[in-house]
Protein backbone atom coordinates (compact mmCIF):
# COMPACT_ATOMS: atom_id res chain seq x y z
CA UNK A 1 0.00 0.00 0.00
CA UNK A 2 2.92 2.66 0.33
CA UNK A 3 4.22 1.67 -2.67
CA UNK A 4 1.19 2.55 -4.33
CA UNK A 5 0.73 5.91 -2.86
CA UNK A 6 4.41 6.72 -3.66
CA UNK A 7 3.41 5.55 -7.21
CA UNK A 8 -0.06 7.87 -7.66
CA UNK A 9 1.68 10.81 -5.68
CA UNK A 10 5.05 10.62 -7.98
CA UNK A 11 2.25 10.46 -11.12
CA UNK A 12 0.11 13.25 -9.56
CA UNK A 13 2.96 15.43 -9.31
CA UNK A 14 4.51 14.39 -12.70
CA UNK A 15 0.86 14.78 -14.37
CA UNK A 16 0.69 18.64 -12.66
CA UNK A 17 4.02 19.43 -13.77
CA UNK A 18 3.00 18.27 -17.21
CA UNK A 19 -0.52 20.25 -18.04
CA UNK A 20 -2.88 20.03 -15.05
CA UNK A 21 -3.46 21.85 -11.68
CA UNK A 22 -4.03 19.52 -8.62
CA UNK A 23 -6.23 20.38 -6.16
CA UNK A 24 -5.28 18.98 -2.95
CA UNK A 25 -7.45 19.19 0.02
CA UNK A 26 -7.37 17.53 3.14
CA UNK A 27 -8.92 16.84 6.50
CA UNK A 28 -8.52 14.74 9.59
CA UNK A 29 -10.88 13.37 12.52
CA UNK A 30 -8.60 12.88 16.21
CA UNK A 31 -11.38 10.61 18.27
CA UNK A 32 -11.36 10.29 22.31
CA UNK A 33 -13.14 7.65 24.05
CA UNK A 34 -13.57 5.53 26.55
CA UNK A 35 -16.27 3.07 27.27
CA UNK A 36 -17.60 2.75 30.85
CA UNK A 37 -16.19 0.36 33.39
CA UNK A 38 -15.58 -3.33 32.10
CA UNK A 39 -17.66 -2.84 28.84
CA UNK A 40 -17.28 -2.43 24.85
CA UNK A 41 -18.91 0.20 22.94
CA UNK A 42 -18.41 0.29 19.09
CA UNK A 43 -14.98 -0.78 19.57
CA UNK A 44 -14.13 1.57 22.66
CA UNK A 45 -13.61 -0.40 26.10
CA UNK A 46 -12.59 1.35 29.20
CA UNK A 47 -9.05 2.31 28.74
CA UNK A 48 -8.99 5.67 26.91
CA UNK A 49 -8.57 5.42 22.94
CA UNK A 50 -7.38 7.41 19.93
CA UNK A 51 -7.74 4.75 16.90
CA UNK A 52 -10.93 3.37 16.84
CA UNK A 53 -12.75 6.68 14.62
CA UNK A 54 -9.97 8.79 14.28
CA UNK A 55 -8.66 9.22 10.64
CA UNK A 56 -6.22 11.84 8.75
CA UNK A 57 -7.24 11.67 4.65
CA UNK A 58 -6.03 13.58 1.62
CA UNK A 59 -8.31 14.38 -1.41
CA UNK A 60 -6.78 14.99 -4.50
CA UNK A 61 -8.29 16.23 -7.84
CA UNK A 62 -7.93 17.72 -11.84
CA UNK A 63 -9.06 18.81 -14.97
CA UNK A 64 -8.41 16.72 -17.04
CA UNK A 65 -10.21 19.30 -19.74
CA UNK A 66 -12.84 21.81 -19.54
CA UNK A 67 -15.75 18.76 -19.26
CA UNK A 68 -13.38 16.26 -17.60
CA UNK A 69 -12.02 15.61 -14.14
CA UNK A 70 -10.17 13.22 -11.91
CA UNK A 71 -10.13 12.74 -8.51
CA UNK A 72 -8.72 10.15 -5.82
CA UNK A 73 -8.81 10.12 -2.13
CA UNK A 74 -6.32 8.59 0.37
CA UNK A 75 -7.53 7.76 3.96
CA UNK A 76 -5.51 6.25 6.94
CA UNK A 77 -7.78 4.96 9.51
CA UNK A 78 -6.70 4.67 13.11
CA UNK A 79 -8.65 1.20 13.09
CA UNK A 80 -6.56 -0.09 10.66
CA UNK A 81 -3.42 0.97 12.14
CA UNK A 82 -3.19 3.92 10.00
CA UNK A 83 -2.69 2.31 6.74
CA UNK A 84 -3.29 4.17 3.72
CA UNK A 85 -5.85 3.24 1.41
CA UNK A 86 -7.02 4.50 -1.51
CA UNK A 87 -10.81 4.55 -0.96
CA UNK A 88 -12.17 6.94 -4.03
CA UNK A 89 -10.78 6.94 -7.68
CA UNK A 90 -13.26 8.20 -10.15
CA UNK A 91 -13.65 10.13 -13.18
CA UNK A 92 -16.32 12.62 -14.08
CA UNK A 93 -17.80 13.88 -17.05
CA UNK A 94 -19.64 17.15 -17.04
CA UNK A 95 -22.61 16.53 -19.97
CA UNK A 96 -24.37 19.57 -18.88
CA UNK A 97 -24.29 22.43 -16.44
CA UNK A 98 -27.07 20.02 -14.58
CA UNK A 99 -25.86 16.59 -15.39
CA UNK A 100 -22.80 14.39 -15.02
CA UNK A 101 -21.65 10.98 -15.28
CA UNK A 102 -18.94 9.79 -12.47
CA UNK A 103 -17.47 5.95 -13.53
CA UNK A 104 -14.75 4.67 -10.51
CA UNK A 105 -15.01 3.62 -7.44
CA UNK A 106 -17.10 6.47 -5.23
CA UNK A 107 -19.26 6.78 -2.34
CA UNK A 108 -22.82 5.24 -2.38
CA UNK A 109 -24.76 7.90 -1.95
CA UNK A 110 -27.60 6.02 0.85
CA UNK A 111 -27.35 8.46 3.38
CA UNK A 112 -27.96 12.50 3.83
CA UNK A 113 -24.40 12.90 4.75
CA UNK A 114 -23.04 9.81 3.06
CA UNK A 115 -20.79 12.17 0.71
CA UNK A 116 -19.03 13.64 3.52
CA UNK A 117 -19.39 10.48 5.98
CA UNK A 118 -15.57 10.72 6.69
CA UNK A 119 -15.82 14.36 7.34
CA UNK A 120 -16.79 14.92 10.97
CA UNK A 121 -16.48 18.93 10.26
CA UNK A 122 -19.85 18.38 8.28
CA UNK A 123 -21.73 17.41 10.67
CA UNK A 124 -22.49 17.72 14.44
CA UNK A 125 -22.04 14.61 15.79
CA UNK A 126 -19.10 13.05 17.11
CA UNK A 127 -19.67 10.14 14.67
CA UNK A 128 -22.87 9.69 12.91
CA UNK A 129 -25.55 7.76 14.89
CA UNK A 130 -24.13 3.72 14.29
CA UNK A 131 -27.80 2.74 13.85
CA UNK A 132 -28.08 4.07 10.86
CA UNK A 133 -24.65 4.66 9.61
CA UNK A 134 -23.39 1.71 10.43
CA UNK A 135 -23.96 -0.93 7.41
CA UNK A 136 -21.56 -2.67 6.17
CA UNK A 137 -20.80 -1.04 2.20
CA UNK A 138 -20.35 2.49 1.83
CA UNK A 139 -18.15 2.19 -1.53
CA UNK A 140 -19.34 1.18 -5.03
CA UNK A 141 -17.41 0.48 -7.86
CA UNK A 142 -19.44 1.94 -10.90
CA UNK A 143 -20.92 4.46 -12.56
CA UNK A 144 -23.30 6.96 -10.65
CA UNK A 145 -25.21 9.49 -13.09
CA UNK A 146 -26.11 13.24 -10.97
CA UNK A 147 -29.25 15.40 -12.34
CA UNK A 148 -29.94 18.65 -10.17
CA UNK A 149 -32.36 21.57 -11.07
CA UNK A 150 -34.68 23.60 -9.43
CA UNK A 151 -38.34 24.93 -10.11
CA UNK A 152 -38.85 28.39 -8.36
CA UNK A 153 -37.72 27.82 -4.69
CA UNK A 154 -37.60 24.09 -5.34
CA UNK A 155 -34.59 23.04 -5.80
CA UNK A 156 -34.04 18.73 -6.63
CA UNK A 157 -31.39 16.11 -7.11
CA UNK A 158 -31.32 12.75 -8.54
CA UNK A 159 -28.47 9.93 -8.21
CA UNK A 160 -28.39 6.68 -10.11
CA UNK A 161 -25.62 4.41 -9.28
CA UNK A 162 -24.84 0.81 -10.59
CA UNK A 163 -21.97 -1.07 -10.03
CA UNK A 164 -20.48 -4.05 -7.72
CA UNK A 165 -20.03 -3.46 -3.74
CA UNK A 166 -17.02 -5.44 -1.79
CA UNK A 167 -15.93 -4.80 1.90
CA UNK A 168 -15.45 -6.58 4.92
CA UNK A 169 -17.52 -5.98 7.91
CA UNK A 170 -18.24 -6.99 11.39
CA UNK A 171 -21.98 -7.67 12.34
CA UNK A 172 -23.07 -9.00 15.43
CA UNK A 173 -19.66 -9.48 16.64
CA UNK A 174 -18.99 -11.67 13.41
CA UNK A 175 -16.26 -11.45 11.28
CA UNK A 176 -17.00 -11.39 7.67
CA UNK A 177 -17.15 -9.98 3.86
CA UNK A 178 -20.45 -9.06 1.90
CA UNK A 179 -20.70 -9.10 -2.11
CA UNK A 180 -23.06 -7.42 -4.14
CA UNK A 181 -23.28 -7.94 -8.11
CA UNK A 182 -25.42 -5.69 -9.99
CA UNK A 183 -26.34 -2.95 -7.82
CA UNK A 184 -28.33 -0.16 -8.51
CA UNK A 185 -29.17 2.64 -6.28
CA UNK A 186 -32.19 5.33 -7.03
CA UNK A 187 -31.84 9.05 -4.48
CA UNK A 188 -33.81 11.69 -4.69
CA UNK A 189 -33.54 15.01 -2.76
CA UNK A 190 -35.51 17.88 -2.69
CA UNK A 191 -35.10 21.35 -0.80
CA UNK A 192 -37.76 24.11 -0.10
CA UNK A 193 -37.10 26.92 2.31
CA UNK A 194 -35.41 25.16 5.34
CA UNK A 195 -37.28 21.55 4.89
CA UNK A 196 -34.78 18.82 2.82
CA UNK A 197 -36.40 15.62 2.17
CA UNK A 198 -34.66 12.29 0.73
CA UNK A 199 -35.46 9.07 -0.12
CA UNK A 200 -33.40 6.37 -1.78
CA UNK A 201 -34.11 2.84 -2.75
CA UNK A 202 -31.29 -0.15 -4.06
CA UNK A 203 -31.06 -3.79 -4.67
CA UNK A 204 -27.98 -6.00 -5.25
CA UNK A 205 -27.55 -9.57 -5.31
CA UNK A 206 -25.97 -10.35 -2.08
CA UNK A 207 -23.60 -12.98 -0.90
CA UNK A 208 -22.47 -13.58 2.78
CA UNK A 209 -19.43 -14.98 3.75
CA UNK A 210 -19.18 -15.25 6.97
CA UNK A 211 -16.23 -18.01 8.25
CA UNK A 212 -18.17 -18.57 11.48
CA UNK A 213 -21.71 -19.21 10.12
CA UNK A 214 -20.39 -22.01 7.62
CA UNK A 215 -20.02 -24.75 10.06
CA UNK A 216 -23.69 -24.16 10.22
CA UNK A 217 -24.58 -24.39 7.02
CA UNK A 218 -23.21 -27.47 6.72
CA UNK A 219 -24.61 -29.10 9.66
CA UNK A 220 -27.93 -28.11 7.91
CA UNK A 221 -26.99 -29.46 4.40
CA UNK A 222 -26.02 -32.82 6.31
CA UNK A 223 -29.53 -33.26 6.34
CA UNK A 224 -31.65 -31.26 3.70
CA UNK A 225 -29.35 -29.40 1.21
CA UNK A 226 -31.98 -27.31 -0.32
CA UNK A 227 -33.13 -26.06 3.04
CA UNK A 228 -29.54 -25.08 3.74
CA UNK A 229 -29.52 -23.01 0.12
CA UNK A 230 -32.81 -21.38 1.06
CA UNK A 231 -31.13 -20.12 4.31
CA UNK A 232 -27.12 -19.19 2.65
CA UNK A 233 -26.82 -15.98 1.83
CA UNK A 234 -25.54 -16.63 -1.69
CA UNK A 235 -26.40 -14.67 -4.76
CA UNK A 236 -29.86 -13.35 -3.15
CA UNK A 237 -31.63 -10.34 -3.74
CA UNK A 238 -30.95 -7.53 -1.10
CA UNK A 239 -32.92 -4.36 -0.87
CA UNK A 240 -32.55 -0.50 1.10
CA UNK A 241 -35.03 1.68 1.53
CA UNK A 242 -34.46 4.74 3.57
CA UNK A 243 -35.81 8.62 4.13
CA UNK A 244 -34.75 11.45 5.41
CA UNK A 245 -36.18 15.00 6.48
CA UNK A 246 -34.67 17.57 7.98
CA UNK A 247 -36.01 21.42 8.83
CA UNK A 248 -33.15 23.81 9.61
CA UNK A 249 -33.73 27.70 10.41
CA UNK A 250 -29.85 28.34 10.98
CA UNK A 251 -30.97 28.97 14.63
CA UNK A 252 -32.19 25.34 15.63
CA UNK A 253 -32.34 22.19 13.51
CA UNK A 254 -34.31 18.62 13.73
CA UNK A 255 -33.65 15.91 11.18
CA UNK A 256 -33.89 12.17 11.33
CA UNK A 257 -33.18 9.19 8.94
CA UNK A 258 -35.18 5.79 8.15
CA UNK A 259 -33.74 2.64 7.11
CA UNK A 260 -35.21 -0.99 6.10
CA UNK A 261 -32.60 -3.66 5.16
CA UNK A 262 -34.07 -7.08 3.67
CA UNK A 263 -32.15 -9.86 1.82
CA UNK A 264 -34.79 -12.46 0.59
CA UNK A 265 -34.49 -16.55 1.06
CA UNK A 266 -31.73 -15.95 3.53
CA UNK A 267 -30.80 -16.10 7.06
CA UNK A 268 -30.82 -12.33 7.55
CA UNK A 269 -33.13 -10.96 9.92
CA UNK A 270 -35.73 -7.67 7.75
CA UNK A 271 -33.36 -4.82 10.04
CA UNK A 272 -35.06 -1.82 10.03
CA UNK A 273 -33.06 1.57 11.81
CA UNK A 274 -33.86 5.23 12.38
CA UNK A 275 -32.94 8.20 14.65
CA UNK A 276 -34.33 11.78 15.21
CA UNK A 277 -31.66 14.58 16.04
CA UNK A 278 -32.10 17.98 17.46
CA UNK A 279 -29.78 20.94 18.10
CA UNK A 280 -29.74 24.64 18.63
CA UNK A 281 -27.07 26.66 17.51
CA UNK A 282 -25.67 29.83 19.78
CA UNK A 283 -23.11 31.86 18.83
CA UNK A 284 -19.97 29.04 18.05
CA UNK A 285 -21.77 26.76 20.51
CA UNK A 286 -24.16 23.33 19.34
CA UNK A 287 -25.57 21.93 21.93
CA UNK A 288 -27.57 18.74 20.53
CA UNK A 289 -29.59 15.30 21.65
CA UNK A 290 -29.64 11.84 19.07
CA UNK A 291 -31.59 9.37 19.98
CA UNK A 292 -31.17 6.28 17.47
CA UNK A 293 -32.89 2.51 17.61
CA UNK A 294 -32.06 -0.83 15.55
CA UNK A 295 -35.02 -2.75 15.00
CA UNK A 296 -34.52 -6.71 13.72
CA UNK A 297 -37.34 -8.68 12.91
CA UNK A 298 -38.58 -10.66 16.09
CA UNK A 299 -39.64 -13.64 14.12
CA UNK A 300 -37.09 -15.70 12.88
CA UNK A 301 -37.58 -16.74 9.03
CA UNK A 302 -38.37 -20.34 8.05
CA UNK A 303 -39.16 -21.66 11.58
CA UNK A 304 -42.42 -22.66 10.25
CA UNK A 305 -40.80 -25.04 7.58
CA UNK A 306 -39.24 -27.11 9.96
CA UNK A 307 -42.55 -29.04 10.61
CA UNK A 308 -42.26 -30.92 7.33
CA UNK A 309 -39.45 -32.78 8.90
CA UNK A 310 -39.28 -36.07 10.73
CA UNK A 311 -39.85 -35.69 13.74
CA UNK A 312 -37.02 -36.81 15.32
CA UNK A 313 -35.14 -34.07 12.87
CA UNK A 314 -37.49 -30.82 14.03
CA UNK A 315 -35.62 -30.61 17.14
CA UNK A 316 -32.41 -30.27 15.53
CA UNK A 317 -33.22 -28.41 12.45
CA UNK A 318 -35.12 -25.75 14.60
CA UNK A 319 -32.00 -25.39 16.98
CA UNK A 320 -29.91 -24.84 13.92
CA UNK A 321 -31.93 -22.41 12.15
CA UNK A 322 -32.59 -20.51 15.41
CA UNK A 323 -29.27 -20.09 16.48
CA UNK A 324 -28.12 -19.29 12.80
CA UNK A 325 -30.35 -16.58 13.19
CA UNK A 326 -30.13 -15.41 16.68
CA UNK A 327 -26.13 -14.77 16.24
CA UNK A 328 -26.98 -11.82 13.51
CA UNK A 329 -29.95 -10.32 15.55
CA UNK A 330 -29.65 -7.07 16.63
CA UNK A 331 -31.98 -4.97 18.79
CA UNK A 332 -30.97 -1.74 20.54
CA UNK A 333 -31.21 1.81 21.43
CA UNK A 334 -29.05 4.69 21.87
CA UNK A 335 -29.34 8.16 23.53
CA UNK A 336 -26.61 10.83 23.06
CA UNK A 337 -25.66 14.25 24.49
CA UNK A 338 -23.32 16.26 22.96
CA UNK A 339 -21.86 19.62 21.91
CA UNK A 340 -20.23 21.18 19.08
CA UNK A 341 -18.07 24.49 19.36
CA UNK A 342 -16.46 26.23 16.05
CA UNK A 343 -13.05 27.40 16.93
CA UNK A 344 -12.06 28.85 13.72
CA UNK A 345 -13.22 28.54 10.17
CA UNK A 346 -11.97 25.33 9.28
CA UNK A 347 -11.99 23.44 13.13
CA UNK A 348 -14.77 21.99 15.30
CA UNK A 349 -14.65 20.79 18.44
CA UNK A 350 -16.72 18.51 20.10
CA UNK A 351 -18.04 16.26 23.12
CA UNK A 352 -20.69 13.79 23.78
CA UNK A 353 -21.96 10.97 26.00
CA UNK A 354 -24.29 7.83 24.35
CA UNK A 355 -25.90 5.37 27.05
CA UNK A 356 -26.62 2.25 24.60
CA UNK A 357 -28.92 -0.46 25.93
CA UNK A 358 -29.34 -3.84 24.25
CA UNK A 359 -32.37 -5.26 24.23
CA UNK A 360 -31.23 -8.44 23.65
CA UNK A 361 -28.51 -9.27 25.41
CA UNK A 362 -28.47 -6.41 28.91
CA UNK A 363 -24.49 -7.56 29.02
CA UNK A 364 -23.94 -5.35 26.35
CA UNK A 365 -25.38 -2.44 27.82
CA UNK A 366 -22.84 0.68 28.17
CA UNK A 367 -22.10 4.02 28.14
CA UNK A 368 -19.32 6.20 26.30
CA UNK A 369 -17.98 9.30 26.39
CA UNK A 370 -16.13 10.93 23.06
CA UNK A 371 -13.91 14.33 22.27
CA UNK A 372 -13.44 15.44 19.25
CA UNK A 373 -10.93 18.04 16.87
CA UNK A 374 -12.33 17.91 13.31
CA UNK A 375 -10.56 20.10 10.83
CA UNK A 376 -10.22 20.43 6.99
CA UNK A 377 -7.91 22.36 4.78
Amino acid sequence: MRKLFLFSAVALAVSAGAQAEIRINGFANLIAGKASSDDTLYGYTDDISFDEQSLFALQLSGDVNDKLTATGQLVARGSDDYDVDFEWAYMTYAVTDNTSVTAGRLRLPLFRYSASLDVGYSYHWVAPPESVYGVVFNNIDGVRVDYSNYAGDLEYNFQLAYGTLDADFVLGGQQGNVEGNNAINLTAETTYGNWKLRGVIGRANVTFDIPTVKPTIQALSGIDPAFADLLDANDDTGTFVGVGLEYDNFNWFISGEYTEVAIDDSYYQDDINYYVTAGIRVGKFTPFVTAEWNDAEDDLKFLDQVGQYPEQVRATVGQIVGGLQQQLVAKSNAYSLGVRYDWDTNVALKADVTKYSDDINEANDASLVRFAVNYIF
